[in-house]
C-alpha cells in the first residue's frame, strides 16, 4: 500500500501547498512513484501548482519527474466517498500519496487525517498559527489542546479501532526569522512542552524567500532550478535548497534516502 502523506492545518497561508508541491516533487525526482490530492475544492493551489508545472514542461519540451495528479470523482459510489475512490485509484500506481488539505475544516479533511501515515502540519512561527494547536495562559503557559490538536487526536483514535498504524505527526516552523528573537525562543520552547504531551516531532520549515512567489507560475521546485537552466543560484536558492533536504531527512519516510 502507498504511504500516504498528509498537509494539514486548519489555518490558511502556512504554507501547506508549497510544502505539498515541495515534498512530493522532491520524492518523483528520487525515482519514486507519488500521487498527488488536493482536497481544496475551491483554491486548488496544489493542482494548480502541478497544473503550472506540466503546462510549463509541454511548452519548454522538458521531462522532469512530476508527481501523478487525480481529482475527487464528481459522483462517488453508493456507501462510499470521493476521498477512498480517488485513493483507491492512486495506490495501485504510487509509492507515495501526498494530500493537501484545505486551511478550514472540513469532513474530507477530517477523513484525510485518519488515513495519514505520516502528517505535516506547517505553521507561521507565531503564537497566533500556535493557538491552533494549543490554548496558552497570557504568559504562554501551555493549558492544554486546542481545535486541530482535538481534530488530530480523533484521528489517531479513528486508526487505532481501525487497527491502522500511529500517526508520524511532524509540526513545520514556517517563515522562521534568520536571527534568535525572543519571540522565536517563546514559541520554540511552547512547541516543545506542547510536543511532549500530546506527541508530534518539531522540524524547521522554510524560510520566507521571494522564490517561492516566483517558482509558482512555472510549476517549479527548488530542486528544478537547475534543469530549467537556472546554473548560477543565489544564496537564498542554495540555503532554501538546504531547508528542503533537512525536511526530507527529518520526514523519516519509509525507503527514502536522508537526502535528495
Amino acid at each position: 500500500m502507498a504511504h500516504i502523506i498528509v498537509v494539514g492545518n486548519e489555518k490558511g497561508g502556512s504554507g501547506k501547498s508549497t510544502t505539498s508541491m515541495h515534498v512530493a516533487t522532491a520524492l518523483a525526482r528520487g525515482g519514486l512513484r507519488v500521487g498527488a490530492l488536493d482536497l481544496d475544492v475551491r483554491q486548488r493551489s496544489f493542482a494548480r501548482y502541478l497544473e503550472n508545472r506540466s503546462a510549463f514542461l509541454a511548452r519548454e519540451g522538458l521531462d522532469l519527474p512530476t508527481p501523478i495528479l487525480a481529482e475527487l470523482p464528481r459522483d462517488a459510489a453508493e456507501g462510499g466517498d470521493p476521498l477512498s475512490a480517488a485513493v483507491a485509484a492512486l495506490d495501485a500506481q504510487a509509492d507515495f500519496i501526498v494530500i493537501d488539505c484545505p486551511g478550514s475544516h472540513t469532513k474530507l479533511s477530517q477523513m484525510a487525517h485518519a488515513l495519514a501515515d505520516t502528517l505535516v502540519t506547517p505553521m507561521n512561527d507565531s503564537f497566533i498559527d500556535f493557538d491552533l494547536l494549543a490554548r496558552l495562559t497570557p504568559e504562554g503557559k501551555v493549558l492544554g489542546p486546542s481545535i486541530y490538536a482535538e481534530m488530530v487526536w480523533a484521528a489517531r483514535q479513528m486508526r487505532g479501532q481501525a487497527g491502522a498504524g500511529p500517526i508520524d505527526w511532524i509540526v513545520l516552523r514556517n517563515r522562521l526569522g534568520t536571527t534568535e528573537m525572543h519571540n522565536k525562543r517563546k514559541v520554540g520552547a511552547a512547541l516543545d512542552s506542547l510536543s511532549k504531551r500530546i506527541g508530534f516531532r518539531v522540524a524547521a520549515g522554510f524560510a520566507e524567500r521571494v522564490i517561492f512567489r516566483e517558482l509558482f507560475p512555472r510549476g517549479l521546485t527548488l530542486l528544478d532550478l537547475r534543469d530549467v537552466g537556472t546554473t548560477q543560484l543565489s544564496m537564498s536558492n542554495i540555503a532554501a535548497r538546504q531547508e528542503l533536504r533537512d525536511l526530507m531527512a527529518e520526514l523519516r519516510l519509509p525507503g527514502v534516502p536522508g537526502a535528495v
